[in-house]
């Protein structure tokens, strides 16, 4: 349920990141950068004065969060920004437009270096899609973060600009792993090279590319042709299986060759 004046707003454990949105316009942004939160894994999101007092049932905001409702459905509303920076000891304004006076500017990940080893309980500030924050409200935040873009169009969308900022923050958090999606192949050893390389030389000798006589370099250059290929077991199964066809295709056409009827001369 939302927060009005005077009740108190839970702190997570386990998420020490607040990502908040001033005024939002569409309920579509808010469910997008509750999925963007998530992907990165953070959950504590708070809305202050959105357009749409059920801005979290919304069916746009619902479709948008595609698998973080539960993001969505925790998140928070709140009439101010200071109710929204209740136990954050580091506020980051984003905003693109220069001022004349406030708190510094810094390129997110360059900021991030040092903010990520402290002991702060760190918010992202996020103002509307038409306006960005008002400066009052960047005045209330420790720093400012530009996200690096163009010089001529720096425009990005709330979620996209949500996502790039919990994407650098994470990183500098530790990050998480890549998961593989495929099994690490078995590389194929010397041995199995030699073979393919002894079947491969009966091929080239068949087809008449390669001259028993006077090989040169040939079958040392395809030798490092394959180191440098680095082949799994299976790919050299592969290669030795397409030597056997050539062999067999040779054999039988000249079999067809030889089985033939010799054509008639003429007188």
């Amino acid at each position: 349920m939302p927060l009005r004046p005077g009740v108190k707003m839970p702190a997570s454990m386990t998420d020490p990141t607040r990502f908040v949105l001033l005024q939002t316009s569409h309920a579509g942004n808010v469910g997008a950068a509750a999925r963007a939160m998530k992907v990165m894994g953070f959950s504590d999101l708070v809305l202050v004065q959105p357009r749409w007092s059920d801005v979290l049932q919304r069916d746009e905001a619902r479709a948008m969060a595609s698998g973080a409702l539960d993001v969505l459905g925790a998140a928070r509303v709140v009439d101010t920004l200071a109710q929204a920076l209740e136990g954050i000891t580091w506020a980051c304004a984003t905003a693109m437009t220069p001022r004349d006076f406030g708190p510094a500017t810094f390129a997110p990940r360059a900021h991030f270096a040092g903010l990520a080893g402290s002991a702060h309980r760190v918010a992202f500030v996020f103002g509307p899609e038409r306006t960005g924050m008002a400066n009052d409200d960047v005045y209330r935040c420790h720093a400012c973060l530009s996200i690096p873009a163009h010089p001529e169009y720096g425009s990005l969308n709330l979620a996209q600009a949500v996502q790039l900022i919990a994407y650098d923050w994470r990183q500098a958090l530790g990050g998480y792993a890549v998961a593989p999606r495929t099994a690490t192949p078995r590389l194929a050893d010397g041995v199995a090279i030699e073979g393919a390389l002894t079947h491969w030389r009966q091929v080239l000798e068949a087809i008449g590319f390669l001259d028993p006589a006077a090989p040169k370099k040939l079958m040392p250059r395809l030798n490092q042709l394959l180191n440098r290929a680095q082949l799994s077991e299976e790919e050299v199964h592969i290669l030795r299986g397409m030597a056997r066809a050539v062999l067999d295709a040779r054999r039988r056409a000249r079999t067809s060759d030889a089985s033939a009827p010799a054509k008639p001369t003429r007188a």
